[in-house]
């Protein structure tokens, strides 16, 4: 049988044993890249865009998804500058965009006339890291899944505070220093439940949200290592 593989952002088509488990997937894959083997104990795996367990069973067509740690509609004459969207129906907005991220209009699309407090949280590209000069940064990601997890997250905080609406906005590609990489608003009746709303869900991405940094030195590169949360299971523990 066969699966679609994505390994981060780039994907191939894989022929597999009829009825594998993920983690036989795992390592038949693994066989082929050794440095995936080295990065098992880090690796989270996903099955048709969702989390999975190495105890899964694979089948016929299946999505398959071997993840590295996270780093920390419109009509047909007007663009959109969303790779993808997921707009909930009480008005919650998750996107993900190689466009500067306008977090302004974010807000206005949020806020309603109940509202007494609009929080907004930017994550920006900083010019250095530990002291070494940064020159740019690259996000990359498995895009399908971030923007069901970015809106997945968004949902179970609403359910859990007394927030009016939030909306997350991630940005990919190449963005220079001082450019935002992400926005996430909230907005609340109360100043309090906003900012909680706001610092979970800047929290809560950086660490289930599959979206990948490269930093750019003056004298090199690097994929920017990050941490899973504790509730995703890894390819081996």
């Amino acid at each position: 049988m066969y699966c679609e593989i994505s390994l981060g952002s780039a994907r191939k088509r894989f022929e597999v044993p009829e009825g594998s488990r993920l983690s036989s997937v795992y390592d038949l894959y693994a066989t082929r890249f050794p440095r995936l083997k080295e990065m098992s104990a880090s690796i989270v795996l996903a099955l048709n865009q969702q989390f999975a367990k190495p105890a899964d069973t694979v089948r016929d067509g299946d999505e398959v998804a071997f993840l590295p740690p996270v780093s920390g509609g419109s009509g047909p004459a007007v663009r959109s500058p969303f790779t993808h969207e997921i707009i909930d129906p009480n008005g919650h907005f998750f996107a993900l965009t190689r466009e500067v991220i306008d977090s302004v209009a974010l807000q206005r699309r949020l806020q309603r006339g109940s509202d007494g407090a609009v929080i907004i949280f930017e994550g920006v590209a900083r010019d250095n890291t530990k002291g070494r000069a940064t020159r740019y940064l690259e996000y990359e990601c498995y895009e399908a899944m971030a923007v069901k997890m970015m809106a997945q997250i968004g949902l179970e905080i609403v359910n859990s505070m007394q927030i009016g609406r939030i909306g997350m906005i991630h940005r990919l590609g190449r963005l220079e220093i001082g450019d935002a990489s992400v926005s996430v608003i909230a907005t609340s009746p109360h100043r309090r439940a906003a900012f909680d709303a706001a610092l979970e869900g800047i929290n809560r991405l950086k660490k289930l949200v599959p979206v990948w940094k490269k930093e750019y030195f003056v004298d090199g590169e690097v994929w920017v290592e990050g941490e899973w949360d504790d509730s995703v299971a890894k390819a081996r523990s």
